[in-house]
């Protein structure tokens, strides 16, 4: 009897035994198989994820191609009761090329997570910017944000965009091609692109004080000493 159930024992333990290693086999191949799907998944979905951002965002916008400016990354870290934890944060510039400009930031612990954020931060808050012949700004403006000063100026037709940094990544993609424009004060890039779109925002065209004051384009353009013609003319072309 002692033999047998020494044997009975033996036999529950190595069941036992069987059993537990099977269920840890079993439970390290599911982790296995859960880390490599869920890091598999993060990184498919993730890419996945923006590239349907940007079809959704462009069927949005009537199916138009957008110009995606990454102007800044900046590491950030939080600190918590084991550590810290590090991120990033991204700041993005979207535009349509015609008019059309906005900037968003987003956070992630991945660098493309927060790009795909702020991008589609910057395409909620898009505003529409009247241009002078599709080229330039109709009128000198001045923007400001914090410690962040900018001076923007309407510029002949072979000027280019002379710009530096944030202030060339907004205008390149509002579809600006002349356009002369003065940073004073910080270097932040956030409070740059805040003080830029403060200026942009105060932009408006012939057409829009016309309508506002009840005139006629051609009558606010004749005022600078051009003829009646010159003015019509002017008037015409104006299309923004």
């Amino acid at each position: 009897m002692a033999d047998e159930t020494n044997i009975e024992a033996e036999g529950v333990a190595v069941e036992a035994v069987a059993t537990e290693g099977g269920e840890q086999r079993e439970g390290r191949g599911r982790g296995r198989g859960r880390g490599g799907n869920d890091r598999g998944g993060d990184r498919g979905g993730r890419g996945r994820g923006r590239d349907d951002r940007r079809g959704r965002g462009d069927g949005e916008d009537g199916g138009e191609e957008l110009i995606e400016k990454l102007v800044h990354i900046n590491r950030v870290s939080k600190t918590v009761k084991g550590g810290k934890r590090f991120g990033f944060a991204a700041l993005v510039v979207v535009g349509d090329g015609k008019g059309r400009v906005g900037f968003g930031h987003g956070k992630a612990r991945e660098v493309p997570e927060a790009i795909t954020k702020a991008t589609a931060s910057a395409k909620k808050k898009m505003v529409r910017v009247p241009l002078k012949e599709g080229r330039t700004l109709h009128h000198d403006g001045k923007g400001r944000f914090g410690a962040g000063k900018v001076n923007v100026r309407s510029a002949p037709a072979g000027t280019g965009i002379i710009a530096g940094g944030p202030m060339r990544a907004v205008f390149e993609s509002l579809g600006v091609a002349d356009v002369v424009t003065k940073s004073v004060g910080t270097s932040n890039p956030y409070n740059m692109i805040r003080a830029t779109f403060d200026a942009l925002v105060n932009q408006t065209s012939p057409k829009s004080v016309a309508q506002r004051r009840g005139k006629k384009v051609a009558d606010l353009l004749g005022r600078g000493g051009a003829s009646a013609a010159e003015a019509e003319a002017e008037a015409a072309a104006i299309t923004e």
